[in-house]
């Protein structure tokens, strides 16, 4: 089950972290962040903030879209109209104030409550966490697909909570995919 990645909502949810922590970080800490809110929010509402795809990394699960948007040099029309290309220390940093928008009130709440949690825990610090999760297998210098099946598993749901949650999401999906089609026509 993969949702359809939406680069706005993902470009505003790391914006307000980076506003949250004084405009600039380490992009391992945001990617890291991110993933504890995306986690966060699948097992409270059973959808995710950034509608990323998640990925075991040697350092941690990532949301693998955005850590794209960071590090490969290709088009972000979104993304880098708000944040910065890497810097000299492997740090993003926000270029404008970006919308919230595209973010409801709960979801902008719930990544202030883990910025609070977590926000001043260095990066290293957060890596050692997030080895912890049980949806993190070691990819050994590649990465690993994370199911939104496994961080719910990892996260005690049981399989009927499971089951409807990935019911949902795959409806969700479909109906957006009807929709992009039908203004494409």
């Amino acid at each position: 089950m993969r949702l359809r990645f939406d680069e706005t909502k993902a470009t505003q949810a790391a914006a307000l972290i980076l506003r949250m922590r004084g405009g600039q970080m380490h992009y391992l800490k945001l990617v890291k962040l991110l993933y504890l809110v995306d986690r966060a929010a699948l097992l409270k509402w059973g959808i995710p903030v950034t509608t990323d795809h998640h990925v075991s990394m040697d350092h941690g699960p990532v949301v693998s879209k955005i850590y794209s948007l960071i590090t490969e040099d290709k088009p972000k029309p979104v993304w880098a109209q708000y944040i910065s290309a890497p810097l000299g220390e492997y740090e993003v940093a926000l270029k404008k104030e970006a919308p919230t928008d595209r973010l409801s009130r709960a979801e902008e709440n719930l990544i202030r409550e883990v910025y609070e949690q977590f926000g001043r825990w260095n990066r290293w610090d957060l890596v050692r966490h997030v080895h912890t999760f049980q949806e993190w297998k070691n990819p050994n210098g590649s990465s690993i697909p994370i199911s939104i099946r496994e961080i719910l598993e990892a996260g005690g749901e049981d399989e009927d909570e499971i089951r409807a949650v990935v019911k949902e999401l795959h409806a969700m999906n479909a109906a957006e995919e009807n929709l992009a089609s039908t203004f494409q026509c």
